[in-house]
């Protein structure tokens, strides 16, 4: 297995722009393609996809690299299969996977990205390298055939991770560590809990923490722990 994989919480940080606080990490990790190509098929509403992958275009022309959108390919295969690099991005974790899953593109992505080429996921585009989308934290506002996502990594992503405020005192429903660990009463998936502004760098066998906060790990409900950054996960989870 090869990767040169970025999986980031979110593509931008609160008062901040998008995807600057992963600047100098996605001209390193870029830095040998010209073209990048774009996913934008997470997003339901509110922001069309020519509109969506204009956002993406305009950051990645700060470090030189071109973007074009997979939905401006007659051949969205052909498009994966050629693809110098992709970029996948967040919105709803059920419209990106059932849509992924009408064109049949699961076995093509999974194919480019453990051959090496230098793949990004935020938010939803993160959560779909896992084993499968349980741990998302979107409304279920489509229907899809199947849970089953990429399987790069052998846990699931929990994007956007909040720790709970004791302190409050009116109710606020369950918190996300409360709902993580009802997943690992009926899954036995590990989850690694990513908070804002914090991403898995992995190359090869490498998968580095980054970011200002650690993660938290849910490996079963006996065994969660924080994991600092500059952690490798990998080590994590050998066997």
């Amino acid at each position: 297995m090869q990767l040169k994989t970025i999986i980031a919480s979110t593509s931008t940080i609160y008062g901040g722009k998008y995807l600057e606080y992963l600047k100098e990490e996605l001209s390193e990790h870029f830095k040998e393609i010209e073209t990048l190509l774009f996913i934008p098929y997470a997003r339901p509403s509110g922001m069309t996809y020519d509109e969506c992958t204009e956002t993406a275009r305009q950051f990645f022309q700060s470090i030189g690299i071109k973007v074009k959108g997979i939905h401006e390919y007659g051949d969205v295969k052909k498009a994966i299969e050629n693809a110098q690099g992709i970029f996948t991005g967040g919105g709803n974790t059920f419209v990106l996977v059932k849509t992924i899953y009408e064109k049949d593109l699961w076995k093509v992505i999974r194919k480019k990205i453990l051959s090496g080429t230098p793949y990004l996921g935020t938010s939803a585009g993160s959560n779909i390298t896992g084993q499968n989308m349980k741990t998302t934290n979107d409304m279920p506002i489509v229907e899809v055939p199947s849970y089953q996502t990429l399987g790069i990594f052998p846990f699931n992503i929990n994007p956007h991770y909040l720790d709970p405020k004791p302190d409050l005192l009116q109710h606020m429903g369950e918190t996300r560590d409360i709902r993580l660990k009802e997943y690992l009463h009926f899954n036995d998936i590990p989850v690694v809990a990513l908070r804002e502004g914090s991403y898995i760098h992995a190359i090869d066998k490498n998968w580095i923490l980054k970011g200002k906060f650690p993660a938290r790990l849910y490996f079963d409900l006996n065994t969660i722990k924080e994991i600092e950054t500059g952690t490798n996960l990998y080590q994590l989870f050998k066997k």
